[in-house]
């Protein structure tokens, strides 16, 4: 095979989110393919600290003359930080053409020579961002292939009044993507789309179905969650939320449904992780004598949230707005058992053999439910170690980076002629068709 192009303009393995999204399976796809990795130049240093030699495995691209007044100009109209991050991909994408621009000005040629086999690109992740290159590959005769896309999951009904705390304004209108420079050209010249999720797979028309494979955005490096020892089950049942503390994300919901439990001192709940909602929530559980069994822990360091995790036995996240849900996955590495919002992200990782998943509905059914689920999960208590384990034995097998550059890997012989047909890993992913799956043990 000859090398492959990746373009992955967020790729930081320092960082989280999207940048650790792109390094991470930029890094795997290099350890099946050849590869050549493009990135900005914000990422260079911590690359280099990576061990990766600048101009051998990657290059990076200085796009600050038009991202970073674009970017200023984001962050004032978002409404803070954190927040309004339909706005903050809008600029993004405009900053992005310059950075594809500079891109095809340093490869163009070595592309159109047949240099690389394949361009892929992997970051960013949004479906509202597109490429300006997808035309210029296709015409060169190289296949391009765009993924995994994700994002744009439509808010809940009964949460608007959510929608507009989060300054999510250009939600609203947030169709109008389709009119940008590149929209139609990026899906009809890509030779094949890699969909994050469903509500992705459902945005793309119908026309451009047969290009899409379904593969979820994120996954986890084995050798970061390894399950270091396991709850005692004495004592209360032991819960963790880990998220910005932001009104989609529940931790508001949790902490209603489960202060029954907590009052009786059969539940205690670590919530990790900090945000606007941190002193409304310590309040409320102060007024509501709540303080012995919830506990805030703020922040913790990426490094030591397996430590912290690994004290529980569930992992209660009730987001009612998750795109991907990596946090989900890394909780079930541990052998957590999951009890999530049946909406977007999280509901497509969590089976109902590995976990729980609340069906979206109103903010009240939404608490109702979940007590009820804290109150079975309390009284079954024997039974989470077993489906734990199933959890973490789902994760390693079918969450991996590894697994996720054989399944991108599959993709490839797929455009390139060399398997007969498009692979299909099922949507949900199915176990048994992970390509050359078999159990990552973690290491220490």
């Amino acid at each position: 095979m000859k090398p492959v192009l990746i373009i992955a303009e967020a790729a930081n393995p320092e960082w989280v989110s999207v940048p650790l999204v792109g390094w991470s399976h930029a890094k795997a796809l290099a350890s099946v393919a050849p590869a050549h990795v493009v990135t900005h130049v914000r990422n260079r240093d911590a690359i280099l600290r990576a061990g990766w030699t600048e101009g051998e495995e990657f290059t990076t691209i200085d796009s600050d003359a038009v991202a970073a007044p674009l970017y200023k100009a984001g962050s004032l109209l978002r409404g803070g930080k954190g927040k309004g991050w339909t706005t903050a991909t809008a600029f993004a994408a405009f900053s992005y053409y310059y950075f594809e621009h500079l891109l095809w000005k340093r490869f163009g040629q070595r592309i159109a020579n047949g240099e690389f086999g394949l361009v892929h690109r992997i970051t960013p992740l949004s479906p509202t961002v597109p490429s300006i290159i997808a035309r210029r590959c296709r015409r060169a005769g190289v296949p391009f292939v765009w993924g995994p896309i994700n994002g744009g999951v439509p808010w809940p009904k009964g949460f608007d009044a959510v929608r507009r705390q989060e300054h999510e304004w250009l939600s609203y209108i947030r169709g109008a993507y389709k009119l940008m420079p590149g929209y139609g050209a990026t899906r009809r010249h890509a030779s094949a789309i890699l969909v994050g999720s469903r509500a992705t797979f459902e945005q793309i028309p119908t026309e451009y179905r047969d290009k899409c494979v379904y593969v979820p955005e994120n996954a986890i490096a084995p050798e970061r969650f390894s399950a270091t020892e396991t709850p005692s089950g004495e004592g209360p049942l032991r819960a963790a939320f880990v998220g910005r503390l932001v009104p989609y994300k529940g931790a508001d919901m949790l902490v209603e449904a489960a202060a029954p439990l907590v009052r009786e001192g059969k539940l205690v709940i670590d919530v990790i992780g900090d945000g606007p909602q941190r002193a409304m929530l310590r309040e409320r559980v102060e007024t509501n004598g709540l303080d012995e069994g919830i506990t805030f822990a703020g922040w913790v360091e990426h490094e030591q949230l397996q430590a912290r995790l690994g004290q529980a036995e569930v992992f209660a996240f009730p987001s009612v707005r998750e795109f991907g849900g990596g946090v989900v996955l890394e909780a079930m590495a541990l052998g957590l058992v999951p009890v999530v919002v049946d909406y977007a992200g999280p509901g497509e990782l969590v089976t109902e053999q590995t976990g729980f998943r609340i069906p979206i509905g109103p903010r009240a059914q939404i608490v109702e439910r979940l007590r009820d689920t804290l109150a079975q999960l309390v009284e079954e208590r024997a039974a989470l170690r077993e489906m734990g384990e199933r959890a973490r034995r789902r994760v390693l097998t079918c969450f991996t980076w590894q697994a996720k550059a054989r399944q991108t890997l599959e993709v490839y012989k797929w455009v390139l002629g060399e398997r007969a047909g498009k692979p299909d890993f099922g949507m949900p992913l199915r176990e048994d068709a992970v390509p050359a799956t078999e159990l990552q043990e973690p290491t220490t």
